[in-house]
């Protein structure tokens, strides 16, 4: 991992920022992880439904979501406002295109299927307020 990474996924007295993982596509859920962890973060919980996401959402200790936009046919913006009320960033991960489906979030950063892990870490570094 390198010095920018680390940097990235290192939240203020060293630890790593903690991650929940919204997505119903188990592979993609477990690629996602990966790349997580090979950035330095750490994935605290992965849900992939969207009742299991919304109370995620709601009850979570977490520091950064990353938020498949189509639950199984569930639009996710109900857990977006849960995130955004709780002041935590998201990223969304998205087919839709990389501006994401929900106008009220326009400027949330949006992943566009499929992503590779500089994609990753961009967003993240967006979502984060880093440069």
């Amino acid at each position: 991992m390198s010095e920018a990474m680390s940097e990235l996924a290192d939240k203020p007295g060293g630890t790593r920022h903690r991650v929940l993982v919204v997505e119903d596509e188990y592979l993609v859920a477990m690629l996602v992880e990966d790349m997580l962890e090979t950035l330095g973060f750490q994935v605290t919980e992965i849900c992939s439904n969207f009742d299991a996401a919304a109370l995620a959402a709601e009850r979570g200790e977490f520091d950064v979501a990353i938020l498949d936009v189509n639950l199984n046919g569930a639009i996710s913006s109900p857990i977006a406002d849960i995130l955004a009320r709780r002041n935590i960033p998201f990223i969304f991960a998205t087919g839709y295109g990389k501006s994401g489906p929900h106008e009220k979030f326009a400027e949330t950063p949006a992943l566009q299927k499929p992503f590779e892990e500089g994609d990753l870490q961009r967003a993240l570094s967006a979502a984060l307020g880093r440069s």
